[in-house]
């Protein structure tokens, strides 16, 4: 499966997009283009050409992450309910909805006793975290911390339902999910979006429709919801009660990657260049995140005492042209084909090359 990024200008051009083709693969939809996951690339350019739509290769890359560990298949028992995955083969969980990052596990090669510098934030609604709890009892200083039988650590933190709202869930992102709905209501919402001028992530899959804030992007700055939001969203309620749909937050999920950083400043720049990500701009925050919004968050947090254990979690970035994303940011190269790649501090992360586009 190939992914193609078009630049579009508006949510409603995106969403014109995928309403012209079929309706079995995954479109992501954005204010400012649409990413196309197809087996028939030549026959989506031409549909794309139509609209004014022109691709651009070089924007597509994806980052997921894996783990090495003793025990893979304890490790992955313990990962598949907590991020609400299904086994995808060759040792791999992945996202039902294709949304968030797949998560590999390989053999421990060498024993790695020490805490991970990278660590996995996620979030679900409080059912599903209770559920996936199975048990559990969470630890840590907000009390959501989970560990797995080798010591890899993920939050798993419960989300609520949007404030003024009935079908959307704050999980860091305001969220929420319509089964089986209709080209004609993704037109729908991309028209609110736009005229509401707001950014709305708009993930059409052939099991429905994610709508996604993006992180904290529905907030007011005070930690409450933006009426500005607020009001787009209960628009978009009134819109699925119009086309007969019904929410359901089920599968919904946020997903963000942690690094301790004894440097946070040069740590976070090295992956800004590496990833093509951007600063937030908020004050003491030092999220970094992908402009398309359609990578996960990473984020930075201060690491008082080296750590120079190899880490058992990993990122594996795949891109068009990892020689020049290396040769852009300088990593230390410890090995090629694939090439891995360490960080200032020795975090690790596979570059591989995605899947390219076939010569017209």
């Amino acid at each position: 499966m190939t992914a193609v990024w078009y630049e579009a200008g508006s949510h409603a051009a995106g969403a014109a997009l995928a309403a012209a083709l079929p309706a079995t693969i995954d479109v992501d939809v954005r204010g400012t283009g649409v990413r196309v996951h197809t087996d028939a690339l030549q026959e989506v350019d031409a549909t794309a050409a139509e609209l004014g739509l022109t691709a651009d290769p070089a924007a597509v890359q994806s980052l997921r992450f894996g783990l090495d560990a003793a025990d893979p298949a304890t490790v992955r028992s313990f990962w598949e309910p907590v991020l609400g995955y299904r086994r995808a083969g060759a040792g791999c969980l992945e996202d039902p909805l294709r949304r968030d990052p797949s998560f590999a596990v390989r053999r421990l090669d060498e024993a790695r006793p020490l805490r991970n510098r990278i660590h996995v934030d996620v979030v679900r609604p409080a059912a599903e975290v209770t559920r996936a709890r199975a048990g559990r009892e969470p630890t840590g200083p907000f009390g959501v911390m989970l560990a797995d039988d080798e010591g890899n650590e993920v939050d798993l933190v419960p989300g609520d339902p949007l404030p003024g709202t009935t079908d959307w869930y704050a999980l860091f992102g305001a969220m929420t999910f319509y089964p089986q709905a209709t080209a004609r209501f993704v037109t729908s919402v991309a028209e609110l979006a736009d005229a509401a001028c707001l950014s709305l992530l708009i993930d059409i899959r052939p099991e429905g429709v994610v709508l996604d804030s993006g992180k904290d992007a529905w907030e007011d700055g005070s930690g409450g919801a933006d009426p500005a939001f607020a009001a787009l969203a209960r628009r978009i309620e009134s819109a699925a009660e119009d086309f007969g749909l019904r929410a359901d937050p089920a599968p919904l999920r946020f997903v963000q990657f942690g690094i301790d950083a004894l440097d946070v400043p040069a740590m976070r720049a090295f992956w800004m260049r590496l990833l093509g990500y951007r600063p937030d701009p908020r004050p003491d925050v030092t999220d970094i995140y992908d402009p398309r919004r359609l990578n996960p968050v990473l984020f930075f947090q201060q690491l008082q005492e080296p750590r120079p254990q190899r880490n058992r979690i990993r990122f594996e970035l795949a891109v068009p042209d990892p020689e020049d994303r290396i040769a852009a940011v300088g990593g230390r190269v410890l090995s090629e084909k694939p090439y891995l790649v360490a960080d200032p501090e020795g975090n690790e992360v596979v570059l591989r090359t995605t899947k390219t586009r076939p010569s017209t």
